[in-house]
């Protein structure tokens, strides 16, 4: 069984797109993005970027994160480039909760470099906590939009 991060939020799935949808406010909630340097005015629309950059200043690269395909307010399929990595697709699903709030998900593989070539179970392994605090954070951005 695949081990994806999941999350319930309190938050409806409006608005936890709204979050997923500006991308400005991408590296508030991606785990490594440091700062956002562009992004196209067509963001979340498939084919649609986000320019930038990772690590810890004053080591930071500039990268891109491109959209693959979306559903309003359901999913979004992202192909994060990280330079010495190479490219990883993630997948982010939200469902409506029984009580009006979020079931989130998020599952990331690599698509190409040199960690493509590491087992998917271990792939899975190595992203899960990062993707859990990704998780974390953008549930807990989307419940500031409910105040």
């Amino acid at each position: 069984m695949a081990r994806i991060a999941t999350i319930e939020a309190p938050a409806t799935p409006e608005q936890v797109w709204g979050i997923l949808a500006d991308g400005w406010r991408y590296a508030s909630w991606v785990v490594g993005a440091s700062r956002i340097r562009a992004v196209d005015t067509t963001w979340p629309a498939p084919g649609a970027r986000i320019h930038h950059s990772v690590g810890l200043w004053p080591l930071l690269l500039d990268d891109r994160t491109e959209v693959r395909a979306m559903v309003p307010e359901r999913e979004l399929v992202l192909r994060a480039r990280a330079w010495l990595f190479g490219k990883a697709e993630i997948a982010i699903t939200l469902e409506r909760g029984r009580d009006g709030g979020t079931h989130i998900t998020m599952a990331e593989h690599v698509v190409s470099g040199p960690y493509a070539a590491v087992p998917d179970r271990i792939q899975e392994e190595m992203v899960l906590p990062r993707n859990r605090e990704c998780l974390r954070r953008l549930a807990l951005l989307a419940e500031g939009a409910t105040e």
